[in-house]
């Protein structure tokens, strides 16, 4: 009863982002900011007050049944999802290995919902994918970023250490169906392409409350030609990296559809009994004073995927980066 209280106090601020967190989904929360957890390996959020997919990881069961970032959930299993928080489904998708869930699903395009069984399993959250690509005889480093957890920052410095001897002539930095994670591992990455010093990301807190976030100045792979992926799918960190990329490194493209929009900031306290309260307390600007929250990130080069392009295994977007880095 006072879990519920507590929850129907944080609820009637309107803030999606601020949730009250039982011990049990205190744990899951810190289980999938640490890599792995049981469930489908689906990130969601709240747009328009419904329950959206954000995006599938890579390699997880909610790709592998066909979910899809921007996905609508109206039910899961015989629960309307109306009313409900981030949390609350979360903890009602996840669940043991080898268990299945069914969601009802609405997509732009569909004329009617489906319902998409899906067995869960345990995630192991990928964090890099590291390739070598050419266009015209010339290399180009592939890395795509999945997740920005706590070992994000190490992950990513072993893929850049690849990229310095590969002989490569551009980096394709693929951010799509990522949807964030720490600030601090955001930093981090940036600053393998930024001097030290440069502004990364603003947290504004109202009544000229700021708080700014630099660059630690790494810098070994900032002088290659970039191009950028986002989709709908990325979100939170992403759009902070994305945007620090592109506006202070003006040769910097985005290539692909406007990103999710979650441009607010967290603080996560601690309560009595393993509970905690996530508080939304600020909004993240890029450094061009770019407000991320609901606007998102608009690509420089907007390219999207057709039905064929999907049915036959085509990337477009990828197409389009390697073409602008020839």
């Amino acid at each position: 009863m006072v879990y519920g209280a507590i929850s129907g106090m944080i609820k009637s601020l309107g803030d999606p982002y601020t949730i009250f967190m039982t011990p049990q989904e205190n744990k899951n929360f810190s289980q999938s900011l640490q890599g792995n957890f049981e469930g489908i390996g689906a990130e969601i959020g709240l747009r328009n007050d419904v329950i959206t997919v954000v995006s599938p990881l890579e390699n997880s069961p909610a790709k592998k049944a066909g979910l899809k970032a921007g996905d609508k959930i109206l039910k899961i299993d015989d629960k309307i999802t109306t009313d409900l928080t981030v949390d609350e489904a979360v903890s009602l998708i996840r669940g043991q290995k080898g268990t299945k869930v069914r969601l009802t699903i609405a997509r732009d395009g569909w004329s009617v919902a489906q319902e998409i069984e899906i067995t869960r399993d345990i995630i192991n959250i990928p964090i890099t994918k590291f390739e070598m690509k050419q266009i015209d005889s010339k290399p180009i480093a592939y890395l795509a970023l999945y997740e920005f957890t706590g070992n994000s920052v190490s992950e990513f410095a072993n893929s850049a250490q690849k990229i310095l001897t590969s002989g490569a002539k551009g980096i394709i930095l693929d951010l799509r169906d990522n949807p964030g994670g720490y600030l601090d591992s955001a930093v981090g990455i940036a600053s393998w392409f930024l001097p030290d010093g440069q502004l990364v990301v603003t947290e504004d807190y109202g009544n000229g409350k700021k708080l700014e976030h630099f660059s630690e100045g790494i810098n070994k792979i900032g002088s290659y030609p970039l191009v950028i992926l986002i989709n709908q799918g990325s979100a939170s960190a992403s759009e902070i990296l994305a945007g620090a990329l592109r506006d202070n490194i003006k040769t910097v493209k985005l290539v692909g559809e406007k990103s999710f929009g979650k441009g607010s900031v967290q603080e996560l306290e601690d309560m009595r009994g393993g509970t905690s309260i996530k508080i939304t307390v600020a909004k993240w600007l890029t450094p061009s004073g770019h407000s991320i929250m609901d606007e998102g990130i608009e690509p420089d080069v907007k390219v999207e995927f057709t039905k064929d392009d999907i049915d036959n295994n085509r990337d477009p977007q990828l197409d389009k980066a390697l073409e602008m880095l020839k």
